[in-house]
Parts: structure tokens; C-alpha cells; sequence
């Protein structure tokens, strides 16, 4: 049993805890089914703990760090054959929440089942969230809880501001801090053969000499 749900367990009322609790899913239920009636094509909006959260526009510096993340990531999956990456506005669906990440890769195994009118996905294998001063506490805090309770392999958070990469990977159900920096590499265990310079995400001519040099090393497996 987790130890948060002991001394409930152990309390006398816990039946009262219960039906306390069940009010609060069903409401949230009535709500989550609302949202899905309601959300459209390309909103970014995302439904944590019964509340609609609606984003607000990001300055260039997060615009450009998810698009050469894009650009790496999306060259290199899609010239390997690798699954599939997506950037934002694709809602990812797990116990409770809905979440749009940043950034997502699905492995083929569950890319291949994907219908073209789907708007709704399941938990991917790994996710980039790009830090902001609204989302930070969020993507440190419940979606960090979040994800690692639904198996994402690996969480990346970039601070575009501060020019830093933490790598997490999950195990034993939670997530350890594999890499914190602002230089040298990382190496995805998920995405199979990627490895690329930090410095690719925040910088543009790096970002293209690393596009070329990944791309340039095909063969007939991921480098």
C-alpha cells in the first residue's frame, strides 16, 4: 500500500473519506466530459484536477527551443522510422488529467494504431516540456508526478532562459535526474540511437550541424 494512504486506511473515517472522494470523481467526470465535448482543433488547453487550463502565448526563446527540438528529434525519428514526434496541441489522456507536453514520441507500436481524425492519445514513451514562469511549477510538480505513474520512459524539461537540459528516466515507478547541464551531450535511452549536443536545443547553427551530422550517418540502423 503507499504509505500517503495508511493512515487513511487506518482511520475511522475512512468510508466517510470515500464517499467524500467519490463526489469529488464523479464531478470531475462531469466535467472531463464536458471538456472533450467542448475542445477544438488546435486549442491549447489541458484538464488537470477538474479545472480547464487555458495557455497563454510563449515568448520566441520557448517557440524556438521546441521547434529545433522539433526539427532534431522529428529528422531523426522519422529517417530511422523510429514511431512518431509531435509538437503541442495533441492531448495526451492518462487516469485523471489530459495533458498538451511540449513535445511527445510514440514508439511504432502504438504510432501505427494512431487513426487520422484520433484526438485523443495515450501516454507517450517521452515528453519535453519547455519551462515557463506559468507552467514551471506544473511541469515540476503534478505532470512530473503524473507521467512517471503512467510509464513516460524518459521526461526532458528545458529552461530556455537559463539554457539548461535535465534529463529524468524513469525507475521503480518514479523519476531519477539522469543529466542536469548546459553542455556537452545526452543520449536518449527511448529514442534509440540519439545522442546530440545541448547546446543544439538553444543555438540554430548548431541545431542544423547537428540535423546534418545525424541524418548523414544513416545507415541501416539508427546510429
Amino acid at each position: 500500500m503507499d504509505k500517503v494512504l495508511e493512515p487513511v486506511a487506518k482511520s475511522p473515517k475512512l468510508a466517510l473519506y470515500m464517499a467524500e472522494l467519490e463526489k469529488i470523481l464523479v464531478y470531475e467526470k462531469q466535467q472531463r466530459e464536458q471538456f472533450y465535448r467542448e475542445m477544438q482543433e488546435g486549442d491549447k488547453t489541458e484538464f488537470i484536477n477538474g479545472e480547464i487550463i487555458m495557455h497563454s502565448p510563449v515568448k520566441n526563446r520557448h517557440t524556438s527551443c521546441g521547434r529545433r527540438l522539433v526539427i532534431l528529434l522529428g529528422g531523426y525519428v522519422q529517417e530511422y522510422n523510429l514511431g512518431f514526434v509531435g509538437y503541442e496541441t495533441t492531448l495526451i489522456s492518462l487516469t485523471r488529467n489530459d495533458y498538451e507536453p511540449d513535445l511527445y514520441f510514440f514508439g511504432n507500436a502504438k504510432a501505427s494504431m494512431f487513426q487520422p481524425e484520433q484526438m485523443i492519445h495515450p501516454a507517450p514513451e517521452f515528453i519535453v516540456e519547455i519551462l515557463s514562469k506559468s507552467t514551471e511549477a506544473r511541469d515540476r510538480g503534478i505532470k512530473f508526478e503524473d507521467y512517471a505513474a503512467h510509464s513516460v520512459q524518459e521526461y526532458w524539461l528545458v529552461d530556455p532562459e537559463g539554457g539548461v537540459l535535465e534529463q529524468y528516466l524513469l525507475q521503480d515507478g518514479t523519476y531519477t535526474l539522469a543529466l542536469k547541464s548546459a553542455d556537452g551531450h545526452v543520449a536518449s535511452p527511448v529514442i534509440e540511437g540519439l545522442k546530440l549536443p545541448i547546446r543544439a536545443i538553444f543555438d540554430d547553427a548548431v541545431n542544423i550541424q547537428t540535423l546534418q551530422e545525424l541524418l548523414a550517418n544513416k545507415e541501416d540502423e539508427p546510429v
